[in-house]
C-alpha cells in the first residue's frame, strides 16, 4: 500500500473512534469517517491480546489484503479504521471478504451500481 493511502497517527485513529460511525461483524470492526482529501485512507490495527507479533501481522496481511481486493468498489473521500478480532486469524478467506464487503454496505461505503 502507498504511504499516501494510510493513516499512521494517533489522533487520526482516536478522531475516527469517537466520531466515526462503525460498523461490527464476525472478525472486524470498520470505523469510518468523511476526509477532505479525494481519495481513501486506511488504518489497520490489532491488539496485543490477538496473540504474538507473528500472529498480529498475520491478521494485518489478511486485512489489508481483503481492503486492496475492494478498494474499488469503495466509494472515494473516507477515512477507514479496521480493527481485527480472534476470527480474523482462523476465519476462511471468503468469509473474511464477505464480512468486509457487508460492513461497508452497510456504513454505505460502496459505490451504488446503475
Amino acid at each position: 500500500m502507498k504511504a499516501a493511502v494510510t493513516l499512521k497517527k494517533n489522533h487520526e485513529f482516536r478522531r475516527l473512534y469517537q466520531k466515526g460511525a462503525s460498523a461490527v461483524g464476525g472478525g472486524m470492526v470498520i470505523y469510518c469517517r468523511r476526509n477532505r482529501f479525494g481519495h481513501n485512507r486506511v488504518g489497520i490495527t490489532v491488539s496485543v491480546k490477538l496473540g504474538n507479533a507473528v500472529k498480529r501481522n498475520r491478521a494485518r496481511r489478511r486485512l489489508r489484503e481483503v481492503y486492496r481486493l475492494n478498494a474499488d468498489k469503495l466509494r472515494q473521500g473516507w477515512d477507514m479504521v479496521i480493527v481485527a478480532r480472534g476470527r480474523t486469524l482462523n476465519a476462511p478467506w471468503q468469509e473474511l471478504n464477505d464480512t468486509f464487503t457487508r460492513l461497508c454496505r452497510k456504513l454505505k461505503l460502496l459505490e451504488e451500481k446503475p
